[in-house]
């Protein structure tokens, strides 16, 4: 079936609709990475958009029961150059396009990924509208220049958890996950859109994770008696997530807190510092990373569209990350308030693996604070 792309700037292209055959809307951002698409579509942190990836062969290791990174996946669309039907491997369960047809995700194959991408990389990203309907492109593009800006939107609410809970799973160990049964620390995790790579690493280094909706107040968290609390990744803007930045403003020096991601500009932004909307943001698993408390250089994975000014938060907590390819901001700490946070994903799954160096660090900030 023929499905439309349409852009805000006017411009379209065709395809070929994959997954369920309805419309789809959001901001669109391109993905470099070569692997890894099933925890990019089921990472929350993609709430609101839709996901190009630029490696053109996607889709030849199926889908697993395994490999989610939440509940569901959370694109509003997916585009691809050329979708394989026939899959192969050992723990797939099924193709792509009848997993994204489960849930009601859209897809498009067929059309010049590169071309958009290079579009994405001279303006920015942009509002797109996926349709399979019989209309004309004029009238999509009418449709895409219609959608509200993710600037400004809370997204958090749309993928937190509504209950707390325990996660007991630790990492794969070939077979299954492991299930830890022995714990030192006990950490409250605040759920922006927590990855579950994310716990299962804090699990399997003996922190057992309790992950609690987004706007649960600090002083249920402090009447928990944690050892230490996590910021987890999360989708869209942190400028409207007034309640969290108001909850870990409350936290910080009173217990130790590690963030990633979305949790590090929410607490950048608790200590006084400013966010801003990038031009096409930061995606994929190759982005080099300086270290500059070690000199040392980590390749990462990342996925974000706004970031904090590293100016504003000069005097306000010492900067320990930056980004080679465009100087923004990558990390924080502040040894003495016992918090520090990263902008990137350690955690990410399949890789790259250089920073899980990150969650012994909380470990040892734990030991050293309890």
């Amino acid at each position: 079936m023929r499905a439309i792309v349409a852009f805000e700037d006017g411009s379209y292209f065709i395809g070929r609709s994959f997954g369920a055959y309805t419309d789809a809307r959001g901001e669109i951002v391109f993905n470099t990475s070569m692997s890894g698409y099933q925890e990019i579509l089921t990472d929350p942190s993609y709430r609101g958009q839709v996901v190009l990836m630029t490696y053109p062969l996607i889709g030849n290791y199926g889908v697993n029961e395994d490999d989610f990174e939440s509940r569901r996946p959370w694109v509003e669309g997916f585009i691809v150059k050329e979708l394989t039907k026939f899959y192969s491997n050992h723990r797939a369960s099924r193709d792509l396009s009848s997993f994204l047809n489960e849930y009601g995700i859209p897809g498009v194959e067929g059309v010049d990924t590169r071309a958009i991408t290079r579009k994405i990389r001279e303006k920015g990203s942009m509002k797109v509208y996926i349709t399979t309907k019989d209309m004309s492109p004029e009238r999509a593009v009418q449709l895409a220049r219609e959608i509200p800006d993710i600037k400004g939107r809370d997204l958090v609410r749309q993928v937190t958890t509504e209950k707390p809970y325990l996660f007991r799973e630790g990492m794969w160990n070939g077979k299954t996950y492991e299930k830890p049964s022995r714990w030192k620390f006990r950490v409250v995790v605040y759920d922006f859109g927590v990855k579950k790579n994310i716990l299962r690493i804090m699990n399997s280094l003996g922190i057992e994770t309790y992950v609690v909706p987004a706007d649960t107040p600090y002083e249920d968290v402090l009447g928990m008696k944690p050892h230490g609390v996590f910021l987890s990744n999360g989708p869209g803007d942190p400028e409207p997530l007034g309640y969290a930045i108001e909850n870990v403003k409350n936290l910080v020096g009173k217990i130790p807190v590690f963030g990633i991601c979305l949790g590090h500009q929410i607490l950048s932004l608790a200590l006084g510092g400013k966010s801003f909307k990038m031009k096409f943001g930061h995606r994929g698993a190759n982005h080099p990373v300086k270290n500059l408390v070690t000199g040392g250089v980590e390749i990462t994975a990342q996925n974000h569209s706004f970031a904090i000014d590293i100016d504003s938060m000069k005097g306000r907590a010492e900067i320990t990350h930056i980004n080679l390819n465009d100087g923004t901001l990558e990390g924080i700490r502040d040894r003495s308030k016992f918090f520090f946070t990263v902008q990137y994903h350690p955690e990410d799954s399949p890789g790259p693996h250089d920073s899980l160096y990150l969650f012994k660090e909380f470990y040892d900030l734990l030991d050293s604070w309890n």
